[in-house]
């Protein structure tokens, strides 16, 4: 180490040389010593050379060839480790660079340019520096036309390496972390304008750089993906150039990113998914992106993006799951690289064990995304040699990323009550789906909760052992999540396990979810939350012993709750709900005596029976034929009391409603009086 320390401190020392031709060499020297040496690199930045190289980079008095080796050799700097590059961005580099493309020197241009593209490739390196200073972008535009190397470098820095910058979006296929604000800031200064025409570059790194660029621009943007489906290029609409690059003889890299191209355009909306580019050519691209054949990244971002694509349309993931046996090809990813794999080349062998999980991960996703509608393709998946067994161990798997997509997988096939009912029980799915929602963190946490909220259907087997395994208390915990998502699950789960459930269970949510929590959901901002609680209420508040004991112990604040729901600005569905919840109370022995001894809740059904929504009207007739039925004790006082109210006229107005379900629920009323 002291002599490796010793010489780098020699090269440093050159830097200050007062003869300049000296301090040339010595730039020329460090550039030849740094090339793949990490270590002489970091020795480097720690004695200092940045500063020193940035200055004389930055002087107008450093000749072109000192300004311009300095950017080389800062390049080569920033090819290091990560702690390199934040040590170079500390040191303001970006400005410094940003400064040297005013040159009027292209040479110089051209090396500083080369040395952001490095800086801006690495994770660490802020995007939003390049947005900074408003003046750069369209500085950069201007540099487009000055040559190939400004092309490739300039259109590179604006789609920031595509694989680097891993987007954190599920869904998304890996992605520079393009805010949406900066796709903005290309579009408004016509990006796609100056960057269409070099799609036709006679360089194809150019070319491919273009490509990359507007997968970046085009993703979830819908304004950037209408502008391109009508640009020409050469005469040539953008779409058909994209087509042309998927072809079969062009290079892997270039049929993918342009199907990428193709498949945000069409999610943003601007291509239809019946049209031929997307049916004929983008689809059947992506799924021969999976093959075999292809390197690991390859079948990764072959099934992430084809996932995507097919995700909201029903006849996409139709034609995906007839296509080159995929769902038998997508079995392939989880052997991979089995002991026979061909590859000779240790390195390669190296990076895919290392990288094998991916796999894993696109396949679940792509699974899920092919099951989400169909049941056919359901059972083709979960046919599928171990599948389930394969999902159940992806949900323990020590990848964060490998478990989001297998409960994905798992939540898509779980909408099918053939599944439930058969492969899901088969495997007790349920028992690592509740390990997993343990301390998850949210976006598991939701996929995990909404997969959970299926199991705990009337007709899943699964029910019953979940039960028993203490659920409610972790349900109840959701419901206290700061994420609207997780409050809902929470609720959802507890509506559904509530549903016709004994007694028993109901009086444990109860007690668990406690009154104040109820009351805090009931005025949540977010009208799911309010709808899946008061359906909650609803199936904890039926059958009479259940809703008599309910009502007995909680009954007062519950009463409170129905009051201000029916009293405030709500939706039609979250009154109807509320007047539903009311005829449940109005069915109990004992409970029916909160409303009949409550003036004030009677004048609200009486107000509700004459509403101009009929969906209303019959709930809150619904509410008095259960108070005033006959064969049930005092129901004479209280057909009594209830005629001194009005209610027999309102009844009578309605029994000549124009809408036959009003009118006749009004009459099976109006009989019990005649009785």
């Amino acid at each position: 180490m002291q002599e490796v320390t010793a010489t780098s401190r020699h090269y440093v020392d050159r830097l200050f040389d007062p003869d300049p031709q000296k301090v040339l060499q010595g730039v020329i020297d460090m550039k030849n010593a740094v090339i793949g040496n990490n270590k002489q690199k970091a020795n480097l930045i720690v004695l200092g050379a940045v500063p020193r190289l940035l200055y004389l980079l930055q002087q107008s008095s450093s000749g072109l060839d000192l300004r311009t080796e300095c950017a080389v050799v800062l390049g080569s700097l920033a090819m290091g480790t990560e702690n390199n590059i934040k040590s170079l961005v500390d040191c303001h580099i970006i400005p410094a660079l940003l400064q040297g493309l005013l040159s009027p020197e292209l040479i110089f241009i051209e090396a500083c340019l080369r040395c952001l593209r490095t800086v801006f490739i690495s994770p660490v390196t802020p995007v939003q520096l390049l947005y900074t200073d408003p003046t750069v972008i369209p500085h950069l535009m201007s540099l487009l036309s000055s040559s190939q190397k400004t092309q490739e470098y300039i259109t590179q820095i604006f789609s920031l390496n595509a694989h680097t910058h891993k987007n954190t979006h599920d869904d998304a296929p890996l992605l520079c972390v393009q805010t949406s604000d900066h796709q903005t800031v290309l579009f408004n200064h016509s990006a796609v304008q100056h960057i269409a025409p070099l799609l036709i570059s006679p360089s194809y790194k150019v070319r491919m750089q273009a490509l990359k660029c507007f997968s970046v621009l085009a993703y979830e943007n819908t304004q950037v993906s209408m502008t391109l489906v009508n640009v020409l290029v050469d005469g040539e609409p953008l779409s058909q150039v994209f087509v042309r690059m998927m072809q079969r003889d062009q290079p892997v890299e270039m049929q993918l990113t342009a199907a990428k191209c193709l498949t945000f355009m069409c999610r943003a909306g601007a291509i239809q998914t019946e049209e031929s580019c997307i049916v004929l050519k983008t689809l059947p691209c992506l799924v021969r992106m999976c093959s075999k054949d292809h390197l690991l990244e390859e079948r990764v971002d072959g099934a992430e993006t084809l996932a995507y694509l097919i995700e909201p349309d029903v006849e996409l993931q139709r034609i995906a799951s007839t296509t080159d046996h995929l769902v038998a090809m997508l079995a392939d990813y989880f052997k991979y690289p089995s002991s026979v794999s061909a590859i000779t080349d240790i390195k390669r062998l190296d990076h895919d064990l290392k990288h094998a999980h991916e796999l894993r991960q696109a396949a679940f996703k792509l699974y899920a995304s092919l099951g989400s509608n169909d049941e056919d393709i359901r059972k083709k998946i979960t046919d599928t040699e171990n599948m389930m067994d394969r999902i159940v161990s992806g949900l323990s798997e020590s990848s964060i990323k490998v478990r989001l997509a297998a409960v994905r997988c798992l939540h898509s096939l779980s909408r099918s009550v053939q599944q439930l009912r058969t492969s899901f029980h088969d495997h007790a799915v349920w028992k690592p789906l509740m390990k997993l929602l343990q301390n998850a963190p949210d976006d598991v946490l939701i996929m995990a909760s909404s997969t959970l909220c299926n199991l705990l259907l009337e007709f899943s087997p699964s029910k019953e052992p979940i039960l028993e395994s203490g659920v409610i208390e972790l349900l109840c915990s959701l419901t206290q999540s700061d994420s609207p998502a997780l409050r809902i699950n929470g609720i959802w789960a507890l509506m559904n396990m509530a549903f016709q459930a004994d007694q028993k269970v109901k009086v444990e949510i109860v007690g668990c979810l406690g009154t104040e929590q109820l009351f805090r959901l009931l005025s949540d901002p977010d009208n799911s939350v309010l709808m899946k609680t008061l359906g909650l209420l609803r199936n904890l508040l039926s059958t009479r012993p259940h809703i008599d004991q309910i009502m007995s112990s909680h009954g007062k604040q519950i009463m409170q709750a129905v009051t201000l729901i029916l009293e405030a600005e709500q939706s039609i569905e979250v009154k109807e709900q509320t007047l539903c919840i009311l005829a449940n109370i109005a069915d109990g022995n004992t409970a029916k005596d909160l409303i009949m001894t409550n003036d004030d809740m009677l004048q609200k059904i009486k107000y509700y029976m004459s509403h101009s929504s009929v969906k209303l009207q019959l709930a809150a007739t619904f509410c008095i034929s259960n108070l005033i039925w006959n064969e049930e004790d005092g129901s004479q006082e209280r057909q009594d009391k209830l005629r001194e109210l009005g209610f027999v006229d309102v009844l009578h107005k309605l029994s000549q409603a124009s809408d036959p379900n009003l009118s006749d629920r009004a009459k099976t009323a109006m009989q019990q009086y005649l009785a």
